[in-house]
């Protein structure tokens, strides 16, 4: 079962006491169907997902080999070797030069001498293990310190690569040393470990949003333009961070990860900023495919008492955002805590001759939302009568937010989800989630800069009013919730915003009256 990617369907309702208690604790465990997994052959089949032309595509002859750097902690048996045997077994034996199991200090008993074992029957298996947690990104530089291929490949412990997956990676790095490239990031289902593909024609290119966080959005126009045909390398803006390969040469010399950073989080935005910056590359490979298994939460806990993503992500804003860091430290009042030493990091940028971060948004990711063109920011509050505490508009504005509608809490001043732009171009904005109006109630919607719906007027008499139904954001009576009612100017009817551009500043950022809303 499994076979050609298939996906396994297991009818709990049929499994004795003794296997559901084995189905169950897997999914504890792992936080995906490990018992579907185990059920599969560890050199299972599966489809050559590549479009024709990839097919077709010769590359050079002369390739540089690559070391496959694998961390893991704790992970299942079955998707640890079968990510091990789906290299060795679909990439040409001369460009393995080694695979490098990386364990993160685990403690599952199958992963002491059993794994010992099988990794020395391997001709090209090594094992190495840290002698205490470190997370992702210290044990990354452990497996890099000991690996001797001309190319560092990084793939996370529960993939599967598909045929001619190593090719075109390899190539584009024989092109040049500076060039850093990523496979196309399949989905293997969690549930049922089926493996899921799409054509190069839909290609999704990485980027970030000002919270910090990564996002995946379509090829933008201008790269469409650039490139000859589908399956030639697409130039992303980030990167997701776990699978890409990198000339060990320019890794070192683009001074690897940051050794301040703990566990994981922000790196991947790190070294794509970084790789753009300082010369270098970052694309995706079309004809290279390898699958992830994708989970919903994360089965590992860490005890540390500090936001490690937020620590991290401050490290790479004050080195490599300059003036645009504001934008992310915002969010949360400049809180910014303890986030350790940075003056190596800055040094390293100086000595690299980097460029600026707003080089890189200009000719890199274009198409971002620059907040600092908005017209508004902040927290937008209201207030229903002389004696209640004033109330802010709120809401998650991710994927998980949309369709729901906006609600009035609290304010409590700490930014996050009551943190609000308005783009010259009227909507109402948090990274990709706009403020949207069908007629029911207002929603966060996935922005569109088509106006429509999402294009609202903060009027000098401070109401938010929709511009096609002309009806204005009304706290309810009783102040529990917001609703749209014709715009009367009454006192449920006005919001502040905490930072508003003077009408005078407006026109500056207009020179020769060209929008600068991107």
């Amino acid at each position: 079962s499994g076979e050609n990617g298939k996906g396994l369907n297991i009818d709990k309702s049929k499994l004795s006491p003794e296997e559901l208690k084995k189905y169950e604790k897997g999914y504890q465990r792992n936080a995906f169907n490990q018992y579907a997994s185990d059920q599969m052959s560890l050199h299972r089949t599966l489809p050559d997902v590549r479009d024709k032309e990839c097919r077709d595509r010769n590359y050079a002859t002369e390739l540089p080999d690559t070391s496959i750097i694998v961390i893991f902690h704790n992970e299942a048996w079955s998707v640890l070797l079968r990510t091990v045997f789906s290299c060795l077994d679909r990439s040409p034996g001369h460009l393995v030069k080694e695979i490098i199991l990386v364990d993160d200090f685990s403690d599952f008993e199958h992963l002491q001498a059993p794994l010992q074992e099988f990794a020395d029957s391997q001709e090209k298996v090594r094992l190495v293990r840290a002698k205490k947690r470190e997370g992702l990104i210290r044990a990354r530089l452990l497996g890099a310190s000991v690996a001797q291929g001309n190319v560092l490949t990084f793939l996370d412990s529960h993939c599967e690569c598909t045929m001619g997956w190593l090719e075109p990676l390899l190539d584009r790095i024989s092109q040049n040393k500076s060039n850093v490239v990523t496979p196309v990031i399949d989905v293997i289902n969690d549930d049922t470990i089926q493996y899921q593909y799409s054509s190069a024609k839909s290609t999704s290119v990485g980027g970030f949003d000002w919270n910090l966080q990564f996002n995946w959005h379509g090829i933008p126009d201008h790269e469409k333009k650039r490139r000859k045909s589908d399956v030639d390398p697409v130039r992303s803006p980030t990167m997701a961070g776990g699978l890409f390969s990198i000339s060990r040469e320019y890794f070192e010399y683009l001074g690897t990860y940051d050794p301040g950073m703990d566990i994981w989080g922000g790196e991947n935005l790190e070294l794509s900023f970084r790789i753009w910056m300082c010369g270098g590359s970052l694309d995706i490979a079309p004809c290279s495919h390898v699958g992830h298994i994708f989970r919903k939460r994360s089965p590992y806990s860490w005890k540390t008492g500090v936001n490690v993503v937020k620590k991290n992500s401050i490290r790479l804003a004050e080195v490599w955002l300059d003036e645009f860091s504001k934008y992310y430290y915002e969010r949360f009042n400049y809180d910014l805590g303890d986030y350790g030493d940075v003056s190596a990091r800055k040094a390293l940028r100086e000595r690299l001759h980097c460029k600026s971060f707003k080089w890189y948004l200009d000719n890199i990711y274009p198409d971002l939302f620059i907040p600092g063109e908005s017209l508004a920011s902040g927290e937008v509050n209201g207030v229903f009568n002389s004696q209640s505490q004033p109330a802010c508009l709120d809401s998650a504005a991710d994927k998980k937010a949309y369709n729901k509608a906006i609600k009035l809490w609290p304010c409590h001043n700490m930014g996050g989800n009551q943190y609000w732009m308005l783009s010259k171009s009227g909507e109402i904005r948090r990274d990709e989630g706009c403020f949207d109006y069908a007629g029911q109630f207002v929603m966060i919607y996935p922005c569109h800069a088509m106006k429509g719906n999402q294009e609202w007027i903060y009027g000098p008499d401070n109401t938010l009013r929709h511009k096609n139904t002309n009806l204005c954001i009304t706290l309810s009576e009783d102040g529990t919730k917001i609703e749209m009612k014709a715009c009367t100017g009454i006192d449920r009817q006005i919001f502040h915003w905490k930072r508003k551009i003077p009408d005078s500043d407006v026109k500056k950022t207009e020179p020769n009256g060209q929008k600068l809303l991107r």
